[in-house]
């Protein structure tokens, strides 16, 4: 069986999107992986099709009900081993590590929220992952699943091109990934790196870790001192 995304939106025609095309629409298209785009209003019960109610306390906005969502994520009949996410900025920030494992597992149900938000009890109810792809506020989820099913899709086996693709990029180990260069040799007036077109494979595997770590010094010092902290102290024991 195929990995498969499953995703709750009030805004099923934004799926498959982008998705659809590049590797991920061709990897979709061969079966590779498969995609549910389930229209939450499909559980409301009046005529209106409503899905939110004002907020409990006041101010402004609309918060999406908890018996809808539920019986939305009721209705996906979702197997107990798959993830169910929430895609929610005040979620844990999205990694390349649980990219890999969510890309690893049979694929995970996504909740997609709108207005204000969704109703914490069926956060609690039905056991969401609140997941975030940055410090900033969308309109809804659906981009930020857009986002997280492209990082899962690519990782699985048999979309990209060559196994080392995924395996020499950012994140990978912690780091940014290095500059890439390709023809023409001078751009402008600026050269490829001499080093790159040396031929010595050991010289240039050191001088793309070398800019790796630099960039990530620089750029990303949350992600250098995490690293940092998970090398195992030097043993003192030895002469």
């Amino acid at each position: 069986m195929s990995w498969r995304a499953t995703v709750l939106t009030l805004f099923p025609e934004m799926f498959p999107g982008p998705l659809g095309i590049s590797l991920a629409g061709k990897a979709l298209a061969s079966g590779l992986w498969d995609l549910e785009a389930r229209d939450i209003r499909d559980s409301a019960t009046d005529r209106h099709r409503s899905v939110d109610d004002t907020p409990a306390g006041g101010g402004p906005g609309m918060v999406l009900r908890a018996d809808i969502l539920a019986a939305a994520i009721d209705a996906a009949e979702i197997a107990p081993d798959r993830p169910h996410l929430l895609m929610s900025p005040r979620g844990r920030p999205l990694t390349q590590a649980r990219v890999a494992e969510l890309a690893a597992g049979p694929g995970p149900l996504i909740v997609c929220g709108r207005f204000e938000g969704i109703d914490q009890r069926v956060i609690e109810a039905r056991n969401l992952e609140e997941i975030s792809v940055g410090d900033y506020v969308l309109s809804g989820g659906e981009i930020a699943a857009l986002a997280l099913i492209d990082a899962c899709v690519r990782l699985l086996p048999g979309v990209m091109g060559k196994e080392a693709s995924g395996a020499e990029e950012s994140f990978s180990e912690g780091l940014l990934e290095y500059p890439q260069y390709t023809r023409p040799q001078v751009f402008e007036g600026r050269a490829i790196p001499e080093i790159l077109t040396s031929g010595d494979h050991a010289k240039v595997a050191a001088w793309r870790r070398a800019e790796s770590e630099a960039l990530t010094r620089s750029r990303r010092p949350d992600l250098w001192a995490a690293r940092s902290q998970q090398k195992p102290p030097k043993d003192t024991t030895k002469g």
